[in-house]
This record gives C-alpha cells, structure tokens and sequence, in this order.
C-alpha cells in the first residue's frame, strides 16, 4: 500500500504502468529477423496492420519478404453491403460492385508494393482476371525491376495473357502458373535457376512449352495440369522431345490426356529420366487404348522411379468404342521396377484394364512396401472384398508389401 503524499503515489502508479507496458511489449524486443518470420506467416493485409501497434512496428511490414495478395480474402466495405434484388435473383454481385472491389484490392497492392522497402522474396496473387487487366502488367513491371522474386505464384480464374515483363524475373526458383497465357518472346533467354515448375490450365502451344521447358536447365519438379484443349498446336514435336528437356527431374506430374499432344507414342524412348523418383498422373483413362502404353512408357523410361500415384477418371463414358483398347501384359516382359516402394492408386473402379495394371505392377516391382488402393465412391462392400481378395492372391514380387484397399 502506497502511503505519503499524491507525488509519490502518482509516481509509482506511473513506475508500475512503465513496467506492466515492458512486460506486454516483449515480442518488440525480439530481433527483427524474427520479427519477419513472424510478419511473413501472416496474410500481407494482417501485416500492415501491424504498423499502428506501436512507433517501433510502424515500418516493420514493409520489409518483409513474402507478399500474398487473394481476392476472396480482402475485406472491404462493400463486401458486408446488403445485395441488391437483382444480386438476389441471380445470384452474383453487380459489375459496378466487382469494380469497385477490384479497383480497391489493386489501390491497396500499389500501397504496399509502393511502401515497400526490402527485396520481395515471394509473391502471390490470387484473383479473377483477364486480358484486360493492365494492373497486373504494372505490378509485374514493378516486380521485374526490382528483380528479387524467387517464388511467384499467379492462380487466376479467367485467362490472363502474362506480358513481357514476366519473362525479366531471372531470380525465379519455383514458379505457379493456373489460367495464364503464355505467348515467348524472341527476347527471352530463360528461367536459369527454376527448380519448381506448376502450370495449370495453361494456355500454350507444343512449341513454347518445349522452349520453356529447355530454358530450365535446374528444373527438377514439374507439373503440368493442363491437356491438349489447353496445351495446343500438335505437329512434328514428340514425347521423346519432351523427356529430352527433363534431364534432371525428379518429380513429375501430368494430367493424363497430355500424351495427346505428342503422337505417336513410341514403345521405348532413347532417353531416359535416370533422377526421376516421383511419378503422379491425373484423369487416367485406363480403357483408353493409349492411356497404359503411355504409362508403361514413362514407367519405362524412369529406372530409378520410387513412387507411383495415379487419379483414375470413374466416367469411361467419354470415348468411342474405336479409342477404347486392352492392356497385353506379355508385350512388356522386360520391365522391372527395381526401385519403386510406394504404389498409390485413387478412384480405383475394377474398370477394364485397372485390375491387370494393378496385378503388372505388383509382378514387376521387388522392392515394393506399400500399396494403397482407394475405391471408386460407388463401390460397394462386397466389390470391395472380392477386389481386395484378387489382388492378395496376386503374385508379387516384394515379400514385404503391405496391400491396403478401402
């Protein structure tokens, strides 16, 4: 208890404040190294907020490394305002609305790109957009000159055509592409130190991809979620043209139908990808006549292959009976997968040709541990038991496998 005159009593509550204050501000303390990692997990708007904690966290968000911008998000005010009839009606928010939404989500990235005074390290946008949005192209100019970017991730709904700006950012490592355009120009010389490569529902022809994929000389893992309605211009370019350009991948996943672009599929490559661990294929057709004579020859061409994951397509409904085809085992006695441990198939149907496929990589694979098998949703109890007992009692060449199906 405080006894003695108003002074003394104001100067200690003033001296326990200071104290209380201290001991609630720690975390300022900490080294701004810290600091920035700790920014950097928040979302870049949470960040800026930041500024008015204190004098000392004013500028702290403006150099931090990783910029993430999403549309869905941002918060403005317009977002909590009651919709019109018509927004009711239909559905969907006014064209005046979704402007002035967007136009507030690009005055902010200007803010903060603007303010911003480190090197930008990653970068991710995630909104709408099309050929029209120019604000883009101004914000990938500001990130080309500034050449720091190793990580850029561009998801976008709607088909955006990547200006000449974007192929400047010579610094990228792992690069995310899903709905962009991508026209090269004569100028461009390259990715030189991309690693990581995603594109999905790409909008490109046979040739660009090829020359991007040569101009990533340390490329080791790539995705391309697009097929032959996104990924255009078959001609005389083939699916040994396009292992060529993969020397040092190690990881590699595709939708299945990109082997329409490279025909015709050849029984054996003369080049194979010796680091190529992980293989996953998407919307696998298995009745399709060219679905397993290109698995077979990718499996083929990847000695060292460790694991293997296939997304089956349920609806075979989608061809002629002209493209559908069986899967002849003994054309290819000479395969051995001496590596491969891990085999993970997903909506699994007991369809023509999944079963053989199965039973072919289980006869091949000496080194395989685990096998997981997950069943079409229309399976029922009963299907499933009787798949579970023919694949047991299937001959396999590992010993120690462990076969897990539901």
């Amino acid at each position: 208890m405080v006894t003695g005159s108003p002074v003394a009593a104001g100067l200690f509550i003033k001296y326990n404040s200071q104290q209380e204050e201290h001991k609630m501000d720690r975390i300022s303390k900490l080294p701004l190294g810290i600091i920035e990692n700790i920014l950097c997990l928040l979302p870049t708007q949470e960040a800026a907020r930041t500024s008015i904690l204190s004098k000392e966290w004013r500028y702290h968000w403006t150099e931090i490394s990783k910029l993430e911008f999403n549309e869905e998000a941002f918060e403005v005010s317009t977002y909590g305002a009651e919709p019109s009839a018509l927004e009711q009606t239909f559905d969907f928010p006014s064209h005046r609305k979704a402007m002035t939404r967007r136009c507030k989500l690009f005055y902010a990235i200007y803010q903060v790109v603007i303010m911003h005074q480190g090197p930008i390290h990653e970068f991710t946008l995630s909104m709408r957009a099309d050929d029209s949005c120019i604000e883009i192209d101004h914000i990938l100019i500001h990130l080309s000159r500034k050449n720091t970017v190793k990580i850029l991730k561009l998801d976008f709904i709607g088909k955006y055509k990547l200006p000449v700006s974007f192929f400047s950012l010579h610094q990228l490592m792992d690069l995310y592409l899903n709905d962009c355009a991508i026209d090269h120009q004569p100028s461009f010389n390259g990715f030189g130190g991309l690693t990581t490569l995603h594109l999905q529902e790409i909008h490109i022809c046979v040739k660009e991809l090829m020359r991007l994929l040569s101009s990533c000389p340390l490329l080791k893992r790539l995705a391309i979620l697009s097929d032959a309605g996104t990924v255009n211009g078959i001609g005389d370019i083939t699916i040994a043209d396009f292992i060529k350009c993969l020397p040092g991948i190690e990881y590699l996943s595709l939708l299945c139908l990109i082997f329409l672009c490279f025909p015709p599929l050849p029984k054996e490559l003369p080049t194979t990808m010796v680091h190529l661990k992980y293989l996953r294929m998407e919307w696998v057709w298995f009745r399709h006549k060219y679905v397993v004579p290109f698995l077979v020859l990718l499996i083929r061409s990847s000695p060292n292959l460790e694991k293997l994951k296939l997304e089956i397509f349920p609806d075979d409904d989608l061809f002629e009976e002209s493209e559908t085809g069986s899967f002849p085992r003994k054309d290819y006695p000479d395969i051995m997968l001496k590596h491969l441990t891990e085999l993970e198939i997903l909506q699994f149907s007991d369809a023509d040709n999944e079963m053989d496929f199965v039973k072919f990589i289980l006869a091949k694979s000496p080194t395989l541990k685990k096998v997981r098998i997950l069943l079409w949703d229309e399976i029922d109890e009963n299907e499933k038991l009787q798949i579970s007992k023919i694949l047991r009692s299937s001959p396999c060449a590992s010993r120690v496998v462990k076969l897990s199906v539901s």
